[in-house]
């Protein structure tokens, strides 16, 4: 398998009162680790990155052990496990050398935010997929 591999910093303050990280911080996780995993697929235009942008369309996180705060990074591996015309799957968990901590897939949809509507993605961006493919 060809995964992407992130490593993501804890931050003191993503801890709530039960001294692990809060579970609504596990998404920001996942989304740093999307945009550093397609940085190549941002255009530099602002006004070409709202026609050519993707959208999570389903996200789901099954929560396996609590992560607490570390100094080191937590490893985020992800792969792309299918694609269509308009989508792709994605498929990231959230682990250290002994343990995982999350497993998560999520749907992204290529989508064209000055048209408003759904959109084919260009040869380029499934080229660009194909390389975190399993």
């Amino acid at each position: 398998m060809n995964a992407f591999t992130f490593q993501c910093q804890i931050r003191w303050s993503d801890m709530d009162a039960n001294g692990h990280v809060n579970n609504s911080v596990y998404s920001r996780y996942l989304e740093e680790t999307r945009m550093n995993m397609f940085a190549d697929l941002v255009p530099e235009d602002p006004d070409e990155r709202l026609a050519a942008n993707f959208v999570v369309s389903e996200q789901s996180i099954k929560f396996v052990r609590p992560l607490v705060y570390s100094t080191a990074p937590v490893t985020i591996t992800a792969r792309v496990t299918g694609m269509k015309a308009v989508s792709f799957s994605l498929d990231c968990e959230i682990h250290d050398a002994e343990t995982t901590y999350i497993k998560a897939s999520t749907l992204m949809v290529a989508f064209d935010s000055k048209a408003g509507r759904v959109r084919r993605m260009s040869d380029t961006e499934r080229h660009s997929l194909e390389r975190f493919m399993n």
